[in-house]
C-alpha cells in the first residue's frame, strides 16, 4: 500500500467525493455515505455517489457516468471509503474497478465493516493497481462516524439531545399539561432534520406520559426513525401516539405483551445493564444510530455510563427559575456556535467518537 502524503490536488478531488457523498445522508443507512470521482489527465470525467441502500454504489455510478469508457484505462478513481470486496445487495466494487482497467485508486479511509476491512485494498493491489490510502482521512471518517462506530464498537452511535433554559432547566415541574416551550419553530425543524438523519429515537416513560410525543419527521423530509420507549410496567395508554401502530416502534418492558405489525414489545431485565441490553438489541437489528430525546433522568443515565458520542444542546435565553434540572456533562468544554440566532452547544465525546 502506498501513502505518499496529501497533495493539494488529491485533497481537492477527495473533498469533492465527500461533497457528493453527503447527498445520500438521509437514504443510505445502514450503508455508509460514499462519493467517487474519476479523473483523467487532470480533468474530472465521471462522478457518482451512493444514493440509497440496496442501489448502486458510488464507484458504479461514477463509472457509468463516464461518456468515453476507453479513458478509464488512463484514469484515477478517488473514493471516500474503501471499495467493497464482497457480494451484498450489489456486486463488489473492487471487481468492477479491476474489470474496467482503472490503473490507480485513491481512498479516503478504510472500511471497518468485517467483510471489507482491507480486503478491497488487497484485491486491488493484487490486480496490480496502484492504491493510495489516507487522503482527507479524518474528514472521510467523520462523514461516516455512525457507520464506523457501529462496526468498530459494536453498538449504535449515540446522540444526546435536549433544550435547556438560560438557568439550566429543561422543563417546569409538572404532573401533566404542556411542557415549557424552549425551542423556536426553526430550531424545532432542525431537530426533525437530525431525526431524519438518525435510525432511532429513544424516550422514557415519564416523557411519554407527560408529552404524548409523536417522534416523527413531520417538520422535515425523510424516513421516520424507529421509535423506542422504555416502559417497564406498560403504563403508557394504548391511545397514545407512540402506540398508534403507524411507525415502527419498540417498547422496552419486563412484561409480556402481544406484538402488533409496527409495535414490538422487547422483554428485558431492568437492572444496571438495561442500557447495554438495549444497545445490543439495536446492534443486532442493524440500527446504527440512536438519538436520546428523553427526560433528564434518561439522558443523565447515558452520560453517567459514558454511553454517548455526541451532544446537541439548545441553550435558550428563557429563564424558568425552577423545574427539572438539565443533564450535566461535567468537566467538558462545548463547541458553541449560533444557529438561527440561538446558541447551540454541539459536543463530541473524544473518548468514544471516531474523530
Amino acid at each position: 500500500m502506498e501513502n505518499n502524503g496529501k497533495t493539494t490536488q488529491e485533497e481537492r478531488y477527495m473533498a469533492r467525493c465527500i461533497q457528493l457523498a453527503k447527498q445520500g445522508k438521509c437514504s443510505t443507512s445502514p450503508n455508509p455515505m460514499v462519493g467517487a470521482v474519476i479523473v483523467c489527465n487532470g480533468k474530472i470525467i465521471g462522478e457518482g455517489y451512493h444514493r440509497m441502500c440496496g442501489y448502486a454504489h458510488a464507484e458504479v455510478n461514477a463509472i457509468n457516468s463516464v461518456e468515453d469508457e476507453s479513458k478509464l484505462k488512463q484514469s484515477t478513481i478517488y473514493v471516500s471509503l474503501e471499495p467493497c470486496s464482497h457480494h451484498g445487495k450489489t456486486p463488489p466494487c473492487a471487481d468492477l474497478i479491476i474489470r474496467k482497467g482503472i490503473p490507480e485508486v485513491v481512498i479516503g479511509c478504510m472500511d471497518p465493516f468485517a467483510k471489507v476491512a482491507g480486503r478491497g485494498i488487497k484485491k486491488l493491489q493484487d490486480a496490480g493497481i496502484k492504491v493510495t490510502v489516507g487522503i482527507l482521512e479524518q474528514e472521510c471518517r467523520d462523514l461516516n462516524k455512525q457507520f464506523i462506530t457501529f462496526h468498530s464498537q459494536k453498538r449504535p452511535y449515540i446522540i444526546l439531545k435536549w433544550a435547556e433554559s438560560a438557568d439550566g432547566f429543561i422543563d417546569i415541574t409538572r404532573t401533566g399539561g404542556h411542557p415549557a416551550i424552549l425551542s423556536s419553530p426553526l430550531t424545532n425543524m432542525l431537530v426533525h432534520k437530525k431525526r431524519a438523519e438518525t435510525d432511532a429515537i429513544i424516550v422514557g416513560t415519564r416523557t411519554a406520559l407527560l408529552d404524548n410525543p409523536v417522534l416523527n419527521v413531520r417538520n422535515w423530509y425523510g424516513n421516520n426513525p424507529l421509535r423506542i420507549v422504555i416502559d417497564r410496567t406498560l403504563k403508557i395508554p394504548e391511545s397514545f401516539h407512540l402506540l398508534n401502530n403507524e411507525i415502527q416502534t419498540w417498547v422496552i418492558t419486563e412484561k409480556e405483551h402481544k406484538n402488533n405489525s409496527q409495535t414490538h414489545y422487547k422483554i428485558m431485565e431492568f437492572t444496571e445493564n438495561l442500557l447495554p441490553q438495549i444497545l445490543t438489541e439495536l446492534h443486532k437489528n442493524n440500527i446504527q444510530s440512536v438519538m436520546v430525546e428523553g427526560g433528564s433522568k434518561l439522558l443523565q443515565s447515558f452520560i453517567n455510563k459514558n454511553l454517548w458520542d455526541e451532544a446537541f444542546i439548545e441553550k435558550t435565553a428563557i429563564n424558568l427559575n425552577s423545574g427539572v434540572k438539565a443533564p450535566s456533562i461535567n468537566g467538558k468544554d462545548y463547541l458553541i456556535y449560533a444557529r438561527f440566532n440561538t446558541p447551540i452547544w454541539h459536543y463530541f465525546n473524544d473518548k468514544n467518537t471516531s474523530r
